[in-house]
């Protein structure tokens, strides 16, 4: 969003449906991506929370309070042209998920992951016909080749847009399981948040907060949900 206008220019905001979706116009001027492709989106839901970021701009703009608008350049302009591959790299989370990688002590760390990770893989048994299974230790151990293709071709099958999003939910929380388990509305994005951060809530319960670690995890935890809110937009 280097490219934009840093200055408010424009009076009214407005939301059309065109041949490629939704745009968003100000003053009747269709608003463009940063690579200058025209900024469509595929819903009216996404096209009203665009326009309202670009409505609530004041005398300047500021890029770091329109998250909306930088997920739908980033579908438009990044993820657009290389789908499969931003597809294949969010898959491989799946041979090396957070929730398989397990302590073997403390015992009580031990079991909060089982109580807290197991239902999470059972979900992902039924509703994604895939069982991860759990591992003891940080050493890779491969999960099932048949297994992991399956969970690669559901997250090829998203749109662009989609697929932004997702990038988000299974990078912030570092599992293709919790990014599932978020984008098709398992749990709130706020518990499956905090099922993603089990292990640094432990720690914190040890140690004690660190305050600048608790105010880098908000940040994360805000992109989570905005690219929950994103993904159920698309």
């Amino acid at each position: 969003m280097s490219g934009w206008a840093q200055k408010r220019f424009w009076k009214a905001v407005s939301v059309v449906q065109t041949e490629d979706g939704f745009a968003v116009e100000l003053d009747g001027r269709r608003v463009k991506t940063p690579a200058k492709a025209p900024l469509a989106v595929p819903t009216r839901a996404m096209g009203d929370a665009i326009a309202a970021e670009w409505d609530a701009q004041s005398e300047s703009v500021d890029p770091g309070t329109m998250p909306c608008t930088r997920s739908a350049n980033a579908a438009i302009d990044k993820v657009t042209h290389q789908h499969s591959e931003v597809a294949a790299m969010l898959a491989e989370y799946g041979d090396s998920d957070l929730l398989c990688y397990r302590a073997d002590a403390p015992v009580e760390l031990t079991l909060r992951q089982a109580q807290e990770w197991d239902p999470a893989l059972d979900w992902a048994a039924g509703a994604l016909g895939v069982q991860l299974q759990p591992r003891t230790g940080i050493l890779h151990q491969p999960q099932e080749t048949a297994a992991l293709a399956v969970l690669a071709e559901k997250v090829q099958a998203m749109t662009p847009f989609q697929l932004a999003a997702f990038h988000d939910l299974v990078g912030i929380s570092g599992s293709l399981i919790l990014g599932f388990a978020a984008a098709q509305g398992w749990r709130s994005a706020d518990e499956i948040w905090q099922l993603s951060r089990l292990d640094e809530r432990w720690q914190e319960e040890q140690w004690g907060v660190d305050e600048d670690a608790q105010a880098a995890a908000e940040v994360k935890r805000q992109e989570f949900l905005h690219a929950k809110r994103f993904y159920d937009f698309s």
